[in-house]
């Protein structure tokens, strides 16, 4: 197994472990650990809370480090989730844990949860954002080129029933895609491979659906509070201009590139990543 399969959901580096906490109330399942500003890690579709595990290692010294299993993934089972779901269910979370001056982390479908959430309510919780290579929009066209690569051929009820039937066969396609190509993390792609298969199929092909109706270009100029954008300068995913786009339309925004990473620099370039969240955290007000 992979160091990050070991600490996933297990135990990371430190004084510190990272137990899953089961739902309560309605609530999602979550994983917590330290003290400190809180600092909420959103994963990515087909993904899970446990994908954070070098950040619990490394950043719980500093912060209370809170990563959900958002609804449809890992502990928290849900047969068809949403954004909107998602959205409501992180608000609920903040809210029962009464957290305040937080940071949002929100790694690709995170950051959709994360905008959906703030534009919702969530920003009298929330004092930063972060967002990793993701786009405000999947779905290319004439006039926006800043989606997902590959995200035309993949829309549609088509697409949904092909991930339904088929996931075992797409699972190690999608974990291939979150990092650079030829990334020489082997034994961390396979462990990746894996926890992506064990995912829901059907619960994929819904979220899969919403995510490609998500839109929001025009909503983003009201998040108005310190953003951080980093993006993978080696993403298989997106461009480097759906990051650029990104910069210009939220009103406190600042780009920081990751060149030697894909599409999960917090898994391919840990240290570095840790590094930057906790300086950006330190710039923003209590």
């Amino acid at each position: 197994m992979h160091e990050l399969g070991r600490q996933a959901g297990a135990r990371p580096r430190g004084e510190d472990s990272c137990p899953l906490i089961p739902a309560d109330g309605g609530l999602m399942t979550y994983r917590l650990a330290g003290k400190g500003r809180p600092l909420v890690l959103l994963h990515g579709w087909a993904t899970h809370g446990g994908f954070f595990a070098p950040q619990f290692a490394d950043l719980a010294a500093s912060f209370q480090v809170l990563a959900p299993d958002l609804p449809g993934h890992g502990a928290t089972p849900v047969p068809h989730p949403t954004v909107r779901h998602q959205a409501d269910a992180l608000r609920a979370l903040l809210n029962a844990l009464d957290l305040r001056g937080a940071m949002l982390v929100g790694w690709s479908m995170g950051a959709m949860v994360a905008w959906r959430a703030l534009l919702d309510g969530a920003g009298e919780r929330v004092t930063g954002l972060v967002v990793v290579d993701m786009s405000p929009r999947l779905c290319n066209d004439t006039g926006w080129p800043w989606g997902l690569r590959g995200a035309v051929q993949a829309r549609g009820p088509q697409a949904a029933r092909l991930l339904a039937t088929d996931w075992a066969v797409f699972a190690p396609r999608i974990a291939r895609r979150i990092f650079a190509a030829g990334s020489l993390h082997t034994d961390l792609r396979r462990w990746v491979e894996g926890e992506v298969a064990r995912c829901d199929a059907e619960a994929m092909a819904a979220l899969w659906l919403d995510l490609l109706a998500q839109d929001f270009r025009a909503d983003l100029g009201r998040l108005d509070l310190p953003t951080l954008i980093l993006r993978g300068g080696l993403s298989q995913l997106y461009p480097a201009g759906t990051a650029d786009w990104l910069a210009t339309a939220l009103p406190q925004a600042r780009q920081v590139t990751f060149a030697a990473s894909g599409h999960a620099p917090h898994l391919e370039e840990p240290q570095r990543f840790n590094e930057i969240i906790t300086g950006f955290a330190a710039g923003l007000p209590p």
